[in-house]
Formats: C-alpha cells, structure tokens, sequence
C-alpha cells in the first residue's frame, strides 16, 4: 500500500450551467481573489485552474490589475493553467474546433507565463478516438480524466493511444476529479482518512503515491489546506502539495502497462449522459453552422482576398469555442443559459459571414453584374448546382447558363414571381409620399430602370440589373410635382419588375476554385454542351411516386416510407420509418416511460410533385400522426389525448448526385417525447461506423456498463454515420442506435424534455444535477426541421466514397452576384488549392502569419482510412514546412506547385505552404 500522498488543490468551473455566465463569472472573482492571497501567503501553496484558460480570461477581465501577480504565480510554477481554452464537449464539435481550442488556450497560457502540458479532460462525457494523437502533435505527453474509461482498466494509468498509434499517458480519476474531498472533511482527521482512502484503493496505486484530487464544482480550496496537510504529514504518511503536471512530472514512478485504443465511451467507471447528444436540437445545428461558415471564411480570406481579417476571425473562433463548453452546446443549462449559448454562435455565424463575403467582394468585382461568381470551398473540383434569380425568358426562348469560354448549358426554371409589385390610386397631392420611398434608386429592394410620367399616371419599371442609363431622383421630384399641380384629382401609381425567375444553373467549379457565369435567354438549346449538361440517362425525373436521376431511384411506399435503389443495385427498404415515443428524461439520460406507447403509423399520407427536372427532382411526402401532447401525471404513461401532427419530408435527386437528398420538418405540439428517423437494413449487421473528429469510429450493438447508468447504446456522429449498405450523410452532430438486433438504424430527429435533471431516473441511478426546470428543452412552437442524405451502397461507407460525399454534401458552393459592368467579359475560371487523395479529409485552409514556420497558407489533412496513402497538394507555392498543432516547425522542404505527402493511416498532418 502507498504510504504517501499527493495533494492537487483545483477547482472545476462549469462557466455556464444552471446559472447563465455572469452569475458563475461574480462567484469566480471571489474564488480566484480567494486563490491569489492564499499562493502569496503561502509559499507551499499549490493550484491548478481546471485546464481551461476561459476562467483566467474570465476573472482578469473583471480584475485587470491583478494579472501580473497571477502571472509571477505561474510562471514560478505555483499555480498551473491550460492547455485548453475551454473544457469542451469532444463529440459536438468539430476536430478542427479541438484544435483551435488547444492552440487558443496555449498561447493565452503562454503570455501568462506557460500552459501547463497536461491534456486535462476532467469531466468530459466521454473522448474522442484521436485525442491522444491531437495532444501528442502538441508535444503534450500526459493526459488525465474521468469518464469513459473501460474496465478493463485496472490501475490509475493507462496509455491512451490513437488510431494513428499515437500515445499519451493518461491518468484515470477513477474515483472522479473530487476524489481528495472526502479525506478533508474533517481537518483533524486527515491523517486517518487518508490512510482508509489508501487501503480501499490500494490495488489502484501500486507504488506510486495516491492522487488526492483537492477540489470540486465553483469552489476554492479553504486557505487552511497547507496547514491541515502539514499536521496530517507529520502522522507517519508523506503528503505533498502539487499541481497536477507536477504530480505527474515528479512524483509518479510505476509503469503503466494497460493499453486502451481509440474513444473512450464506458459507463464502467462513471456516468457519460449520453442523452446530452440529442437534447436542444438547435444548438447543435447552430454550432454546426457556425463551424462551417467561420472554415469557409478562412478559405475565402486566405485564397481570394488581400485582406486580413485575423482579428475577426479569431474572434468567431473565440465565440464558438466558447460555445463548445461541456455544459453549453450540449444543452444541459437553464434556459436562459441555452439563449445564451444561441446567441453566441450565431454571432459567431455572423462574424465570420462578414469575412466571408467581404472576400468574395474582391473577385465578384471582375465579374459583369448581370453575372454571378462561384466560389467552391472544397480542395477537389466538382460539378453542383447553385440557385439564382434571373430574369424570366421571353415567351419561345429558354434560358442557358454561359460560361467565359462561352458553352451555353441548360438551367431548370423553378418558380417565377409576379411582375406588378403594386397598384394604387391616390390623391396628385400624395404622390410626393410616394417617392419618399425611393432610396437613391432603390425601390422595394430592386431598382428603378425607367419610368413613364403620363397625366394621371406614374409607372416604375424595375430591374436588378437596370439598362436604361442614368437615374436622377431630384430630375423626377421635380417633373412629378409639376405633373401633379397640372393635373390635380385621382393619379394611377403602377409599380412594374421586370419579368423575374428562380433557376438552378449547372456550375462546374474547380478545386477551391472560381467560375462565372452568365444566365440569358437562347432560342435554340439543343446545342448545349459542356461537363454541366447533364445527358438524357442522367437526367432527374419524378412521377407522382417516384424519382430517379440514373444513379440513385426512389419510390414513395404506401405508407409514406422510401424504397431506395442505389446504382450497384442496393435496395433499402422503408427508409424514414418515424417512430415517436415518450421521454420521461432529462437533459443528460434519455428514459422511456414503464408503458410507453410508441406512434409508428401515420393516419393520412399524401404525396406531391414539386420539381420534375431535368437539374432537379422532388416530392413532397406529408405524413398525419396522433402524437399524445405529452406525458400524463403519472409519467411511466403518455396522455391519452392527442395532437394531429403534419410531418412533411421533402425527398431530392439531383443529376449526378448518387444520395437522395432528405429533410423532415413539422411543428412539434407534443412535450416529453422522442422521434427518430429509421434506416431498415437488408440483413442484421453488428457493427456500425460514424465519421468525426478526425476518425471515422465502428462500434457494436452494445455499450460497456457498469457504473451509475444504463449502457444505451446510443452514439455520436458527427459528418456521417454508416451501418451495412446503407450510409447518412449528416448536416450536424446527431445521435444513433442500431436497433432491432442490428436490423435497423435509428436517428434522432428530437427529444423534448423539461427539466436538467430528474431525481428518480429509471436508467441512472443518481441525479445528475438539480431538479430545475427548462420548459425551453420541450421545443414546444417550435419548428424542427432536419436534413441528411441516404447513399445506398452494397460496399458500405468505404466503398461510397463517403468521406467526399459528405464534405459536399455539407460544403455548398458560395455564391455571389457580379459587381462590375453589366454585359462586360465573365471572368475565366480560377483554380487555388487541390488535394488528391481518397479518404483525405482538409479541415482547413487558412492564411497564417509571423508564427514560427513563417507567413502562408496553412493546410490541415487526415487520412481517414485504415492504410498508408499518398496525398497530392497543388498550388502556387514553392516551400512547405511541415508544422505541429501549435505551429511549431518540425521540417522543411522545397515543393514548386506541387507537395506529395505519404499519411500513415488516420493521421493527421499540418503543412504551411509559402
């Protein structure tokens, strides 16, 4: 039995949970003011801020003058802080979103004095596959944390190795990161509990002295600590004060035998709350988008635009990491809190859509403003379809997109709008009202090309693109007012747009590349050509039941189920079962009631022809449900009364697409319930696999228990999730479960529930927070709406491609309409960065500036595949210097235009390119 003992006085700081932000902020002054005067009073003093640097940010933003003081604490190695900006939640958020939280947290820590190198993950739910890769590409060799370790752990380390073969080693908390609470609660009694700790866990400690993690949830360490210590130390046990890097630097000894590969998802030895995946569905869709759209700003800024917007972007980045906290995006506060969060990513959103565009500004300025300018986001070229507004053809012509190098290719009309815009009567004395609507020349969001001025009459006649010259708004002021004093009485004001229509256009854009193009009427369409025009056996057709592009088939079943037929002849039959059933949960466990009633089949289906192609196709499939309002008094029942519910799925093919294009949406009246999206499977299988955070992760049909919860075997995804033949490319992290005995895969769309936590849970035995209630988590009024993609084939995600697939299915081109001269030249097509390689997934591409490899174009790949492969990276460069996460140079090599890279397998490399 160890006979000594290291003591690691922290705290945890949730920094928003079931109080919002700034109520948690006034409690973390008080306690890092608390921190300070016992360090420098005490010189044995020791602590250890959580991992996160938010809380640092977060106190020396209310207390600014005491940064030099916390700063000569850390730098004397007395008070450790980082690594992490955040102590994040590692399933809803992106790899790269882990990446920009360690490299923001580093060099926060860093100008304080230094970041502790401890990847420290205290009460994470749960460790994605590639932690211990994304760590040791940091140089960071430790890691320590609580939840999700299995089992078959025995001790309290381990090493934790990556997919790559990476490895860190990896302390277990196994008595969780407040073990060290239960010793000190009576001050005078240390030396005794202590030494019952040390017995209990014996078997645990081997030679090395036990950790006595010194510190819990939103509370300093009473300033007596060191004192009570010394007197406990002198009763025969050596007690030491550290902080926890300095545990593991200087006091542990034994080897670490036990080996564990890949994510880190066991009940074994502490509650993972697997329901946190699926609660408040918008703040995952709205961290998805944020992610997205802060990545392709970084792209456009960095390949198209000489501005440098890196204040900006960091400050979107800042925001959703933020957001990224392990009581934010997983939907776990009150309210008020979740509000906050949603309003955090989407100012997050909006940031970094103002980069985005200003960087697309720059090249649409060269292109005609009767054009429209492309930008494809993606590394590799592509063939996609993009939506403008145009103007309606002539009656006997049909509109074509032509390219610069002057192809014409057929568009699909979707909708027209009306041309009269407004029709009034009035008084000569009001028309003067009247053109205090005009803005300069803008008039309800379009502008004035011409007018006629008739007595009695005044016609506008608007365009988006005017073409009769000059517009002088005091010229017509000036004639109106003489017209209306020359013909007093009743005046005619008819507003006129041109003729306009909704077209999809086919573009062909290369790899992060630019293409032009220009939509006009043409007498004569048979002649189009080019890669765009799709040929007859790809075209997309419908019936009043079916779809089909020559890829991909549907057919719209009886009950309102899909029959799809994948190109190799892969069927999959019934997909989009709905199934609703009762939720007497909470935020972190789902829970079915004791007699659930589940709502399965809907009581009226009808079905309806939206587009007909040739670009496009669609039906609409709208299924009626009796969902019970919510559950009853007893709540191991549902109600008996119900609410009619309309669900509406809108099924897509495009041409060229082999996915069919899927989006559910209703109105949910219904409170205490979960729905999800079923995918029945041909045969039974027993694994499945889903893509994110660098990995692409295959789990089984059960989850290890053990500890506080049931096992439920629901799992994260994040891009895309693959079970047999059938693949879901997904728009954000969602939850999964093989069902059925692996006959069926179930996604879920909602789960409404109203409180944080409930006292008596059927599948966990503890609470997991207070009992608060969070009416907000029931999306009552609300409409949910989800889309995802169904690729249907016989060789699984592998043989689908679906590691591509889903980067476009999820990275839609930008577009934006011209600002230079109407009817000038279009452009040529620009091509900027391309990667080649199957399964390589690019999480980003950034202009990076005076870090230690130099000013260039930062790269980020992984190889998401289970052998070696060669990657291909051309543009205009001529050196790349391969990088750490943290940017640390690691070797250098001329590459003109063109870099060949050899990726082991799933590992994940950073070059910047000058």
């Amino acid at each position: 039995m160890s006979n000594s003992a290291v003591f690691v006085p922290h705290f945890h700081w949730d920094r928003e949970w079931y109080e919002p932000f700034q109520v948690f902020r006034h409690r973390l002054v008080t306690a890092l003011d608390t921190v300070l005067e016992t360090a420098e009073s005490n010189p044995d003093f020791r602590f250890t801020v959580d991992g996160q640097m938010a809380a640092i940010e977060d106190y020396l933003e209310m207390r600014p003058e005491n940064r030099d003081r916390l700063g000569a604490l850390v730098g004397d190695g007395r008070i450790a802080v980082g690594p992490w900006l955040i102590l994040l939640d590692e399933f809803l958020c992106s790899g790269e979103t882990i990446v920009r939280n360690l490299q923001m947290g580093w060099a926060a820590a860093a100008d304080l004095g230094g970041a502790m190198p401890v990847g420290y993950l205290p009460d994470m739910f749960g460790h994605v596959a590639q932690m211990p890769q994304i760590l040791a590409r940091a140089g960071i060799e430790h890691a320590a944390l609580w939840r999700g370790v299995p089992g078959s752990v025995e001790g309290h380390a381990f090493r934790w190795r990556a997919p790559d073969g990476s490895e860190v080693r990896t302390e277990f908390l196994f008595d969780g990161y407040d073990n060290g609470l239960d010793v000190l609660l009576v001050p005078d009694r240390i030396g005794r509990a202590l030494g019952d700790y040390a017995e209990m866990t014996a078997d645990r400690w081997g030679t090395d002295p036990v950790l006595a993690m010194a510190g819990t949830d939103h509370n300093a360490p009473d300033p007596h600590l060191a004192a009570w210590l010394r007197q406990a130390s002198g009763e025969g046990r050596a007690i030491t004060m550290a902080t926890l890097v300095e545990y593991l630097r200087e006091h542990v000894r034994g080897e670490v035998p036990a080996v564990v590969t890949g994510e880190l998802r066991s009940h074994s030895r502490g509650n993972i709350l697997p329901g946190v995946l699926s609660v408040r569905l918008g703040l995952k869709q709205r961290m998805a988008l944020a992610e997205r759209t802060v990545d392709h700003a970084e792209r456009m800024n960095a390949l198209w635009s000489r501005r440098d917007d890196t204040r900006f972007l960091a400050l979107a980045w800042h925001k959703i990491i933020e957001s990224t906290a392990h009581d934010s995006v997983v939907g776990s506060g009150t309210d008020e809190t979740c509000d906050q969060v949603a309003a955090r990513l989407a100012e997050a959103a909006q940031t970094a859509r103002a980069v985005r565009d200003a960087a697309l500004a720059e090249p649409a300025a060269r292109v005609p403003s009767d054009g429209h300018l492309v930008a494809n986001p993606l590394p590799f070229g592509r063939t996609t379809l993009v939506e403008v507004d145009v103007v309606a053809p002539p009656a006997g012509t049909r509109l074509v997109a032509t390219g610069a190098d002057g192809s014409a290719h057929p568009v699909q009309l979707v909708s027209e709008a009306p041309t009269v815009l407004s029709d009034e009567r009035m008084d000569a004395s009001q028309l003067e009202r009247v053109l205090r609507r005009i803005h300069r020349r803008e008039l309800f969001g379009r502008l004035i090309d011409h007018y006629d001025l008739s007595p009695g009459s005044l016609v506008f006649h608007l365009a988006e693109v005017p073409a009769g010259g000059p517009f002088d708004l005091l010229i017509l002021r000036k004639e109106v007012a003489a017209a209306a004093a020359a013909h007093p009485g009743e005046w005619r004001v008819l507003t006129l747009e041109e003729p306009r229509a909704t077209a999809l256009v086919p573009v062909e854009v290369p790899a992060s590349g630019l293409t032009a193009f220009r939509v006009e009427p043409h007498e004569d369409t048979a002649g189009a050509s080019g890669p765009y025009a799709p040929t007859r056996t790809s075209y997309a057709t419908a019936t009043d039941r079916t779809l089909s592009n020559g890829l991909v088939e549907v057919a719209v079943a009886a009950d309102g189920t899909l029959d799809i037929v994948g190109a190799d002849g892969t069927v999959l039959r019934g997909v989009g079962r709905l199934v609703d059933g009762g939720d007497r949960g909470d935020s972190y466990n789902y829970a079915p009631p004791a007699h659930d009633v589940l709502v399965q089949d809907p009581v009226q289906i009808t079905v309806d022809v939206l587009e007909d192609g040739p670009l496009r196709s669609r039906l609409r499939v709208t299924r009626f449900y009796a969902w019970p309002v919510a559950l009853s008094g007893d709540r191991d029942l549902r109600d008996g009364r119900t609410v009619p519910t309309p669900v509406e799925t809108l099924v897509e093919v495009r041409a060229g697409e082999p996915f069919v294009r899927v989006s559910t949406s209703f109105l949910n009246q219904s409170a205490d319930h979960r729905l999800r999206f079923h995918v029945p499977l041909p045969e039974p299988v027993t694994t499945s696999s889903s893509a994110g955070q660098f990995a692409v992760t295959e789990r089984g049909l059960t989850a290890e228990g053990g500890w506080g919860e049931y096992p439920l075997p629901t799992f994260p995804a994040s891009t895309f999730v693959s079970a047999g033949p059938a693949t879901v490319l997904l728009d954000h992290s969602s939850e999964y479960e093989l069902v059925g005995e692996g006959t069926e895969l179930a996604i879920t769309l909602l789960r409404a529930i109203g409180s944080i936590s409930v006292n008596i849970h059927p599948l966990r035995d503890e609470p997991a927070a207070s009992e608060i209630p969070v009416p907000g988590a029931q999306d009552l009024g609300m409409r949910v709406e989800n889309r995802f993609a169904v690729v249907p084939s016989a060789t699984g995600w592998r043989g689908a491609d679906a590691v591509a697939l889903a980067e476009e299915f999820r990275g839609e081109v930008l577009v934006t309409r011209g600002t230079g001269t109407a009817g000038g030249q279009l452009p040529p097509q620009t091509v900027g960065l391309r990667v080649d390689g199957q399964d390589v997934l690019v999480s980003s591409i950034r202009r990076v500036t005076d870090d230690e490899a130099g000013s260039g174009t930062e790269v980020r790949l992984t190889a998401l595949r289970d052998s070696a492969s060669t990657v291909r990276v051309t543009g205009a460069f001529s050196e790349a210097t391969t990088v750490d996460l943290l940017g640390r140079p690691l070797s250098r090599t001329e590459a003109v235009n063109q870099l060949e890279l050899e990726l082991g397998p799933w590992e994940i490399r950073t070059v910047v390119l000058r």
